[in-house]
């Protein structure tokens, strides 16, 4: 098996908080040769939105959070929709907005009384524009919005924020949007390595775990993070809210506090998550419901805030060339630059030969 036949199975993360990301038309014909064909964005930028247009690529756009105030707003949300969404989708395929990401980790209050009023009003835009059965509406959180994870059965949303998401939760219910998590199992290793197995994290052979209460079997902590979001929405009342990963990763470099931040363990877990991927792989709780993944990120983003890690959570370096190999057969190809107008992107796999694009 090998990237280039995972197809719609995969999408990618496309953060541009970077000084020397190559142009949206070149990040187009990278993606287009790895037949990744499902990306989400963390804004909407029209030069991306332009280059993917006619490529039959599906988008999830992001509003971040410092949008969320206007968007409570019927006029401001609808000037955004038929200035920044409308305009593009004849011929780019725009699915889902994305309203606000991990607003609960911000401990601002009032976001947290905007989030649902704002994905509403989108929501209710979307529908007077007749663009609703195009468009999903949903917003992204952290896992910790969960008090309790393990055992996945008895997974739990903070008490916290219980009015808050039972509103949400209902939205989802409502107009069949999918309930989004960042998940990151790299987060509880770094915290307790002497507790955590490395093999379990990075989908390794290993002994996995074991539910007591439903005596299902776990043999890497992402599934078991994933039926735990689908337990605490079941505590909360919901059987019919799809949970999907709209982040996971695991960065290549760390600072000296940051174990296990290498390239051999980013490209094992990411290696190994697509194969499960691939094999259209359900969690012990949903084994008939492949799990949908967007993997964290396409390319490591220099100019990201915070530790190390934060700038090597990347797939690619910014010249297109893989940071690690992900265990796959087939090449992920590398983008040369040869001249500011022409990109030669070659493709090594099954010996194709070089193909060049002006632009």
């Amino acid at each position: 098996t090998s990237v280039q036949t995972l197809g719609l199975e995969v999408g990618i993360n496309y953060g541009q908080i970077a000084n020397n990301l190559p142009s949206p038309a070149r990040v187009s014909y990278l993606l287009r040769s790895l037949n990744i064909s499902r990306v989400k964005l963390y804004d909407a930028d029209p030069n991306v939105l332009l280059a993917f247009a006619n490529t039959n690529v599906e988008f999830i756009i992001g509003l971040g959070n410092e949008y969320l105030q206007n968007m409570t707003d019927p006029i401001k949300a609808q000037n955004w929709i038929q200035q920044r969404v409308q305009p593009y989708l004849t011929r780019t395929k725009i699915t889902c907005i994305t309203v606000g990401n991990e607003v609960y980790k911000t401990y601002d209050h009032q976001l947290w009384s905007n989030l649902l009023p704002a994905m509403q009003t989108v929501y209710n835009t979307l529908v007077n524009l007749g663009l609703d059965k195009q468009v999903t509406v949903t917003t992204a959180h952290s896992l910790d919005i969960l008090s309790v994870s393990f055992p996945p059965s008895a997974g739990a949303f903070r008490q916290d924020l219980g009015e808050y998401l039972h509103g949400i939760l209902n939205f989802h219910a409502q107009v069949k949007s999918p309930f989004l998590i960042n998940a990151y199992p790299y987060f509880a290793y770094k915290d307790k390595p002497n507790e955590v197995p490395l093999n379990y994290v990075l989908f390794q052979p290993n002994q996995g775990t074991m539910d007591p209460n439903t005596n299902l079997k776990y043999d890497n902590m992402l599934f078991a993070q994933i039926d735990a979001v689908y337990s605490a929405i079941k505590a909360m009342g919901h059987t019919d809210i799809e949970v999907r990963i709209s982040e996971t990763g695991w960065p290549s470099r760390g600072d000296e506090n940051e174990v296990g931040a290498t390239p051999e363990n980013a490209g094992l877990y990411n290696g190994n998550l697509l194969r499960r991927i691939e094999e259209k792989q359900g969690t012990p709780a949903k084994p008939n419901v492949p799990i949908d993944i967007y993997v964290f990120a396409l390319f490591n983003e220099n100019q990201k805030p915070g530790p190390t890690s934060e700038r090597n959570y990347g797939l690619f370096y910014p010249d297109g060339t893989p940071v690690y190999n992900i265990g796959v057969q087939g090449y992920l190809p590398e983008l040369i630059y040869s001249s500011a107008t022409t990109n030669n992107v070659r493709k090594a796999f099954l010996g194709l030969t070089i193909t060049r694009a002006r632009y």
